[in-house]
């Protein structure tokens, strides 16, 4: 295990190694030669793709109180857009040398951030990814969901709310981010089992709500015929719902977005969104900090992958109490 070299470690008594509970946290010990004593929380640094997003505030939020429960020092950092892998990187580098104890990543490129993260873990540090994956072997956990199962669950909301033929744009975001292409790739799986898709277009936009909603219009301009669109994220989830707005087709066109903020759920009641595939981005904040606590305690991962939970959410069920739940658990 690799020790942070601004760490001091304290004698204590003995021989002591473990965690000892204190205060709702762990407060976590280690052994030093001929002692052992209780350390400095360990410094967690989570970068993620960006800051400002429900989604990203939301997995914050677990991961506060995983901080807190567990005795850890926690950053979160990310770049101001999801396109900018090169901020990532330098941030990847400034907490190695700063002393960070692990880092928790989501990838905004998944060949781009590889050989950062593959430079992380060969200094020691616990590489936890969480939602993005990112091309590396020395990953130690990945906690998120399973994309390709959500792009399904994507699909059977189209399949359910239509009927007849289909003509379906995907508006999915960077061509080089994991999840994206996972999830669209879950969804022509399952669309491909269906004689009644009579065709596919897809495009990538930034991710960002403005170029989402310019997207948008650019492809039902060069396909009017569309009579479904899905999307794969918060911001291009927006920007869609926004472009069948402005163009007054919320009527012909079924909508299935991703992620759910106070926008995308009035847009569900209004009708520009059809169905909203709500991700669990508190518990990928929680977990992933516990999880990092546990893996500098010595103790190994269950598994390689940590499976958080998604739900379909459309306007039949919406308002049922349960669901109102998961729409607006952390606001």
């Amino acid at each position: 295990m690799r020790v942070a070299k601004h760490k001091k470690q304290l004698l204590f008594g003995g021989l002591l190694l473990g965690c000892l509970l204190l205060g709702g946290g762990y407060l976590i010990y280690r052994e030093a030669e001929g002692a052992s004593a209780p350390r400095d929380p360990y410094r967690v640094a989570m970068i993620v793709k960006s800051t400002d997003s429900a989604f990203w505030k939301s997995v914050f939020a677990g991961a506060a109180v995983a901080a807190t429960e567990y005795n850890v020092e926690l950053t979160t950092e990310g770049p101001e857009t999801e396109d900018d892998y090169e901020t990532q990187n330098r941030l990847v580098k400034t907490a190695v040398e700063e002393g960070a104890d692990a880092i928790i990543f989501s990838a905004v490129d998944y060949n781009a951030n590889a050989e950062v993260i593959t430079e992380a873990a060969e200094e020691g540090l616990p590489i936890v990814i969480i939602d993005s994956d990112v091309n590396s072997s020395l990953v130690s956990l990945r906690i998120g969901t399973v994309n390709e199962d959500a792009g399904s669950m994507a699909a059977e909301a189209v399949l359910t709310q239509t009927e007849g033929p289909l003509r379906i744009g995907v508006v999915n975001f960077d061509e080089n981010t994991a999840n994206g292409q996972e999830r669209e790739q879950g969804f022509r799986d399952r669309m491909a089992e269906e004689d009644r898709v009579e065709s596919i277009e897809t495009i990538n936009v930034l991710s960002t709500t403005e170029d989402a909603r310019r997207g948008t219009k650019e492809l039902l301009k060069q396909h009017p015929d569309l009579n479904a669109i899905v999307t794969f994220n918060e911001w291009t989830s927006l920007g869609v719902g926004w472009a069948i707005s402005d163009l007054g087709r919320r009527d012909d066109i079924m909508v299935t977005a991703f992620d759910s903020n106070v926008v995308s759920v009035g847009m569900l009641e209004t009708g520009e969104v059809d169905a909203l595939i709500v991700q669990n981005p508190y518990a990928m904040g929680y977990l992933a900090v516990e999880n990092a606590c546990q893996i500098l305690s010595g103790k190994e991962p269950e598994a390689l992958h940590i499976d958080t939970e998604t739900t379909l959410v459309t306007r039949d069920n919406m308002y049922l109490p349960e669901y109102q739940k998961i729409l607006f658990m952390y606001d």
